[in-house]
């Protein structure tokens, strides 16, 4: 309140103070690239900033606690596999172009068209309808408790502005306009994009008539940078020329810039970090072999390696496969702890003998953290006679490679939580039969025990029979251990003085959900 007070006093000096008092805001923010701004394509981290921003969904989640709220939709009803939302009638498009029951249904039919990006949240979605102009109903093939979760990742498109962009392609629908939004903005958002490229930057400028209204304080712009260096980025911030630093800085950087003054900022989503465990492939295919690198794991020391301060890390202790809080997850009191003796029993049973292979472990070659991990997995795996080689592997490599279990390294890492806050969103695309063969499933695990309590975790409406779907499910993983739960992922940004961000710094006002906090219009630029 203090700007706002100075600024006043200036504007009462004379026209000069008055030009000061109108100054720009910028806030400056990086991430790891790419950022796609198509809705119908999006789902890494960089690209929900990009969405929650750019675009508005009909629910969002509830700030602060469980549940999501009405957004777009007013209210919604559901009568057995059918949901009827009611929309706002006050909504316009940035292109002026007021929202319409049919921009809902278009939004999804493109999602649905594409295939792309985040579309399998809605494989139990027969279709959608226009039953009136600001009226929709979805129809489900059969019940998905996660449905309105999903939702938070469905971002609603001007259909009117897209059929008039549309690019080069057969039928009706030719791209679907992908060419124009993989460039342009065409959503309800409190922020217009004025200029993309997926590599560099994207550049927003707040909307001044977004229908919730945008504070004064939040920025009037907002440069988005991709794939800035860590170096560049300790730098930037010490010298007061950048905002919020990605969460992939190495903690020591993050320790030298709080120890400079730098703001920390946290936020859990819901996911974690993930050693997977090719269960196709020998010696992996044997649980007890698997149990016995599990044990052998030393997850203390793992935590410090991504300590930052005494009291803010980029992890918090595991409990099992499901992160705490989540339906299913194992008391906060129940952490995984290395246990050597146990390991080298599980050993003893597998039916391969260790002096006969070499488990291959790899590494992201655009995550620098997890070569850390990998030289700690091959001291502990040697502690109970098991070799390996530690292989250094790029993103887009790893993608392709585990497409095949074959292709797939005995050993992978990643960083994985619920895109839509629903734990159904984390754990079946990691661990259903259905879905193998992703980034996110590079185990191959076909277990049944494990895609029924998963199946039953979707179908489940009550609170309660999820909680024991998940429980079920969080007893069998545990069992046959096809991944190393390594900890419970904690997002940490650092960041300069001249920003708040209030969904990042009180859990009161938090949200349960991977890159939310993130909304420019929460936040509050302190300085210019």
């Amino acid at each position: 309140m203090f700007l706002a007070a100075a600024l006043l006093a200036a504007t009462a000096l004379s026209p000069l103070h008055t030009v000061e008092a109108a100054a720009e805001t910028v806030l400056r923010l990086d991430e790891v690239a790419v950022g796609e701004l198509d809705p119908g394509k999006a789902s890494d981290y960089a690209d929900s900033i990009l969405m929650f921003n750019v675009y508005d969904t009909l629910v969002l989640p509830i700030q602060g606690g469980p549940g999501y709220a009405p957004h777009l939709a007013e209210s919604w009803e559901m009568d057995g596999t059918d949901f009827v939302f009611k929309l706002r009638s006050d909504v316009a498009f940035q292109s002026g172009n007021p929202l319409t029951a049919e921009d809902v249904v278009f939004s999804f039919e493109r999602m649905k068209a594409l295939g792309q990006g985040l579309s399998f949240l809605f494989e139990k979605v027969e279709g959608a309808e226009a039953i009136d102009e600001h009226t929709v109903r979805f129809k489900l093939t059969e019940a998905y408790s996660p449905f309105i979760a999903s939702l938070v990742r469905l971002p609603i498109v001007d259909k009117k502005l897209v059929m008039e962009n549309l690019g080069d392609g057969e039928g009706e629908m030719k791209d679907w306009g992908q060419a124009f939004l993989s460039a342009n903005s065409a959503g309800t958002g409190a922020y217009k994009v004025s200029s993309h490229n997926p590599q560099e930057e994207t550049v927003m400028q707040k909307n001044a008539d977004y229908f919730l209204g945008v504070p004064d304080a939040a920025p009037d712009t907002v440069r988005l940078r991709y794939g800035l260096e860590a170096a560049t980025v300790r730098t930037l911030i010490a010298q007061g020329e950048h905002d919020i630093s990605s969460q992939w800085l190495p903690p020591e950087v993050m320790k030298a810039l709080a120890a400079n003054g730098a703001q920390l900022f946290t936020e859990t989503g819901g996911g974690g970090f993930y050693i997977k465990m090719n269960t196709a492939k020998a010696p992996l295919d044997d649980a007890n072999c698997r149990l016995a690198l599990a044990k052998a794991y030393d997850y203390a020391t793992g935590l410090a390696m991504v300590a930052i301060t005494d009291g803010v890390a980029q992890g918090s202790p595991s409990t099992g496969a499901i992160p705490a809080g989540m339906f299913g997850a194992n008391p906060a009191d129940q952490t995984l702890q290395r246990d050597v003796e146990a390991a080298k029993q599980h050993l003893a049973e597998c039916k391969y003998d260790p002096s006969e292979f070499t488990l291959e472990i790899s590494w992201i070659g655009e995550v620098p953290i997890e070569e850390r991990f990998a030289l700690l997995m091959q001291a502990n795996f040697a502690e109970i006679g098991i070799k390996s080689e530690i292989r250094k592997i790029p993103w887009a490599l790893f993608t392709e490679q585990v497409t095949n279990p074959e292709t797939t390294p005995h050993i992978s890492q990643i960083f994985a939580n619920a895109v839509t806050g629903d734990p159904d969103t984390l754990l079946y695309p990691m661990y259903h039969s259905s879905v193998r063969g992703t980034w996110q499933s590079p185990e191959y695990l076909d277990d049944e025990q494990v895609d029924a309590a998963l199946d039953k975790g979707r179908k489940a409406a009550a609170p309660e029979e999820r909680e024991a779907a998940y429980s079920q499910l969080n007893d069998r993983l545990m069992e046959i251990a096809p991944t190393i739960y390594a900890y419970d992922r904690q997002s940490v940004f650092a960041a300069s003085d001249r920003v708040k961000v209030p969904a990042l710094q009180d859990p009161a006002k938090a949200f349960g959900l991977d890159g939310m906090g993130f909304s420019f219009r929460l936040m509050e630029m302190t300085g210019q």
